[in-house]
């Protein structure tokens, strides 16, 4: 399989697929959904996303950390979490993105804007959870994230069992997201794309 260097902006080098590569490229970066919170503020929430890479699980991985915040309260972010692209162990030609929680969220609240929080970082300050995780195909010029049938993705939030339906397509161009929160007793819809993907656009590189 083809390897390619993927680099950072503080000098940290990595190789991996050219595929994943590409992947990491497009979902790495600061974007936002103004158009589209423009267009339908009765549905749409004005976000602003950050999507950083973070040295963990570099030996076959590229693992982001995201987090978002409303553009009017961009001091006050939350859904900190990571997100690891890296080759299905059951297929080594289909990647895969796995998601890990943090144990304390507020050690890394707020590294969207200042990387720097991020610099501590180990194995140790993160909970792999084992239904989060989503199959990736690419199809032309985008790549596909969907869950598999069988996958439930639930986390803890506030001492409370929450669960989430996870899954993106991105390009060059465009970032969609289908996360959304639901409830796990009812499977009825409680935040976020609720009426259909949030549509973002990269406003800066990283």
């Amino acid at each position: 399989m083809e390897t390619i260097d993927f680099h950072r902006g503080d000098g940290w080098v990595m190789a991996i697929s050219a595929t994943l590569a590409t992947l990491a490229s497009y979902l790495t970066g600061e974007f936002e959904n103004g158009a589209q919170a423009i267009a339908e503020p009765l549905w749409f929430v004005h976000l602003r996303l950050w999507q950083r890479p973070v040295k963990l699980f570099t030996e076959d991985s590229v693992t982001l950390f995201a987090e978002q915040a409303n553009v009017l309260t961009l001091d006050n972010p939350y859904r900190q979490r990571l997100m690891r692209l890296m080759r299905s162990p059951d297929d080594a030609n289909t990647l895969q993105v796995q998601y890990y929680s943090f144990k304390d969220p507020d050690q890394v609240r707020g590294a969207g804007q200042h990387p720097e929080f991020l610099e501590a970082i180990n194995l140790e300050h993160i909970d792999l959870l084992p239904g989060c995780v989503l199959t990736v195909t690419q199809s032309s010029n985008k790549f596909m994230a969907t869950p598999p049938p069988d996958a439930r993705c639930y986390f803890t939030y506030q001492g409370e069992i929450r669960q989430v339906i996870l899954g993106f397509e991105v390009s060059a161009d465009a970032y969609l997201t289908y996360d959304k929160g639901v409830d796990p007793e009812t499977g009825k819809a409680l935040w976020g794309a609720m009426m259909g993907p949030y549509s973002y656009r990269k406003t800066r590189e990283f």
